[in-house]
C-alpha cells in the first residue's frame, strides 16, 4: 500500500508520510513534518515543519497544522478548524521562539470551525463542538462547547454522549458498544470493553 499524493499537492523534500496516507488537492506538507500511516489530508490542508501526526488521523479541508502541534493516533480535525502556535501574535514582532506546544491526544475529535489556542492539551477521546474556542486543557472524554469553551458532558470512545454528571460519582454504558465508564470526581475512565 503506497501513499497517494494528488498532482496539485506539494510535499517538500524530507517530509515523512506513512503507508496508506492520502494527500488531496492543494495540500502543502513541509519538509520537517512527520505523518503516520493511513492519514487523510483534505483539500487545502497545510502541515508545518515541527508537526507530528499519528496514524489514522483525518484532517478535513482547509485546516492548517502549524509548527508545535502534535496529533496522536486517530485524531479528527473538522473542516476549517484552527490551530494557533503563538499566544499573542503581532505582525511587526518576530515570535517564532515563543511557539507553544499543543497536544491532541488519541481519538479526540475537533469539530468544524473550532479554534484551539496554543499551549493546551486536548484529552483522549474528548469531543470539541463546532465553533468552540479552546483556551485551556481539556480532560479525557470531555464534551466541550461555546466561546470560550465549557464542558457540558462526557463522551464515549464511540462518540456517544454519556448520561453522567460533570463531576462526582457515576457509571454509564455506551449504547453502541456496551463499554462501561466510571466517573470519579472530575475524571472519567473506561473500565471495560
Amino acid at each position: 500500500m503506497s501513499v497517494k499524493i494528488h498532482e496539485s499537492a506539494i510535499v517538500d523534500d524530507g517530509a515523512q508520510i506513512g503507508e496508506g496516507s492520502r494527500v488531496w488537492h492543494f495540500v502543502h506538507v513541509c519538509g520537517g513534518a512527520r505523518i503516520g500511516k493511513n492519514v487523510s489530508m483534505g483539500q487545502g490542508v497545510f502541515v508545518g515543519n515541527k508537526v507530528t501526526i499519528g496514524d489514522n488521523c483525518k484532517i478535513q479541508n482547509n485546516v492548517s497544522v502549524y509548527d508545535n502541534v502534535h496529533l496522536e493516533e486517530g485524531v479528527f480535525c473538522g473542516p476549517s478548524m484552527v490551530f494557533t502556535n503563538v499566544y499573542n501574535p503581532r505582525s511587526l514582532i518576530e515570535r517564532k521562539d515563543e511557539y507553544l506546544d499543543t497536544v491532541v491526544k488519541k481519538g479526540a475529535s475537533l469539530g468544524a470551525n473550532c479554534t484551539i489556542v496554543c499551549g493546551v492539551t486536548i484529552g483522549e477521546f474528548s469531543f470539541i463542538g463546532a465553533g468552540a474556542v479552546i483556551n485551556k486543557d481539556v480532560p479525557a472524554y470531555a464534551l466541550m462547547v461555546g466561546v470560550p469553551a465549557r464542558q457540558i458532558g462526557w463522551m464515549s470512545e464511540h462518540g456517544e454522549q454519556l448520561d453522567l454528571p460533570l463531576q462526582g460519582q457515576g457509571e454509564a454504558v455506551c449504547p453502541h458498544t456496551g463499554d462501561r465508564y466510571v466517573l470519579n470526581g472530575q475524571k472519567l475512565a473506561k473500565v471495560s470493553a
